[in-house]
């Protein structure tokens, strides 16, 4: 008895150590086993990340559909509530935005949840289509149209509203105008709001939207249904978000005096992940605020609750997806703040691009021997590149001591959003397989890639001679 009161204390404080079954951190279903391995629990079912690793192999990138599905009931349940708690009577829309992960896997959860989408190209559009003509959806989900407006996207957007599909596409410029004001359809316009956000994007040089002033000079458009905006990636703080809120309300109100029809408020995405699992902002605080904002401001310029729409992608889907790499060598380094890289057996800079592209700090701990003695260390990838590397920013990252026949797995959390999309081949590496696990089964979604294959697409072919 006393040997497992010893472990269950030790299995206590390993998750306290490594933030793990913290609501507020997105770790809640995570857990250490008694053989001191990254679990994840989903109802009466346990997942060992490390049994994942060593029977498929890695690298490897492991998706949680059940934790997309819990994200966004309880997204759509806050706002919902507080909307009946404060007396607003505007409704509210979830638009998934498919920019942040594109997959299959991803997108399809989301829809039988209640989320509506949100599209950027022609091609994104397109698997919407699919979608629709394979009867996955009904056509009364909305889909939002942003992005520059190709011909092509365009004529596609007019053939599904032709169609029955409920489209909406949103001006993004001037050169947008005259065709979509003869568009067929609800329509939205994109403001550049006239603040800044603290946010990874630079809102200096915003090539987005009409400016306030171009905006609120537009003659009337009878069929103008929502404003919106968007603030960029990853917003800090909170103040940001409602400041913004407030900012738009302002256009909002005016807008509407031109154009009686507008009365959906879409105030984009940006809602921010805590990676590096400190204290942070919570969707069920904020979107109480923002319903408070709205219903105080509407109230005072005596006009209708707009409807609300949000598009927080990345909150939604981030933590859905696990990567999990091995340790393949360790290599001493005389004097930093680490003691040794430890090279792994895959590549940051083609699996998780925004570790080199913004510098993106990930929640990185052991998939396994997460009980024994730790080094500080640095993670090198595996290309033949300076740049292929994590060191949480010139910090170290916690990871257990290798030992002689034993594989060490490293899981990096929250790699659900963007990472797909961005993701490379440089030197010719594979991208991890891709796992779904759900309902107690786990299935393959992504093979291993083979030289061949990736060979293909550089144009590489059996046989090819020129």
């Amino acid at each position: 008895m006393k040997k497992l009161a010893k472990k269950k204390g030790a299995q206590k404080n390993c998750r306290k150590f490594w933030k793990l079954g913290v609501e507020e951190w997105n770790t809640q279903f995570f857990n250490v086993s008694r053989d001191a391995e990254l679990t994840v629990t989903e109802g009466h079912h346990i997942y060992n990340l490390a049994d994942m690793a060593r029977k498929y192999g890695t690298p490897l990138q492991v998706v949680f559909p059940f934790i997309l599905e819990d994200r966004l009931k309880d997204l759509i349940g806050y706002f919902q509530a507080y909307m009946k708690i404060y007396g607003y009577k505007g409704k509210f829309f979830y638009h998934y935005p498919m920019k942040v992960n594109q997959n299959k896997e991803f997108v399809l959860p989301l829809i039988s949840e209640g989320a509506n989408l949100e599209v950027t190209s022609a091609n994104e559009l397109w698997l919407v289509k699919k979608l629709w003509e394979g009867e996955r959806f009904n056509s009364k989900i909305r889909v939002l149209c942003n992005g520059p407006k190709t011909h092509a996207y365009l004529d596609l957007i007019e053939e599904l509203r032709s169609k029955g599909m409920n489209v909406a596409p949103i001006i993004e410029g001037p050169e947008e105008i005259e065709r979509l004001t003869k568009y067929k359809g609800d329509i939205g316009l994109r403001i550049d709001l006239a603040i800044k956000a603290d946010t990874h994007w630079d809102k200096k040089f915003d090539r987005f939207g009409l400016s306030e002033k171009d905006a609120l000079s537009m003659p009337k458009i009878k069929n103008l249904k929502i404003m919106h905006y968007h603030m960029g990636s990853q917003i800090k703080t909170q103040k940001s978000i409602f400041d913004a809120v407030k900012r738009a309300f302002g256009i909002y109100a005016q807008l509407q005096k031109i154009h009686p029809g507008l009365d959906t408020l879409d105030i984009g995405g940006g809602f921010g992940v805590p990676y590096e699992k400190k204290k942070f902002y919570t969707a069920k605080g904020v979107s109480s605020k923002i319903i408070k904002i709205l219903k105080n401001l509407s109230d005072k310029a005596g006009i209708r609750h707009p409807n609300l729409v949000v598009e927080w992608g990345q909150y939604i889907v981030a933590p859905a997806e696990i990567t999990i790499y091995k340790v393949l060598s360790e290599k001493i380094i005389p004097k930093a703040n680490a003691k040794s890289w430890y090279v792994i057996d895959g590549s940051f800079m083609n699996d998780l691009k925004d570790t080199w592209a913004i510098h993106q700090k990930w929640h990185a701990i052991p998939a396994n021997n997460m009980h024994g003695g730790l080094k500080t260390t640095w993670l090198a990838g595996s290309t033949c590149d300076s740049d292929d590397k994590y060191t949480a920013g010139g910090n170290y990252i916690l990871l257990p001591k290798l030992h002689d026949n034993e594989e060490q797995y490293v899981a990096v959390l929250d790699t659900g959003a963007y990472q797909d999309g961005l993701s490379s081949h440089h030197c010719l590496l594979s991208s991890p397989m891709k796992l779904v696990v759900a309902d107690g089964t786990v299935s393959i979604s992504r093979k291993r890639e083979t030289a061949d294959s990736i060979g293909k697409l550089f144009g590489w072919t059996n046989g090819t001679k020129n």
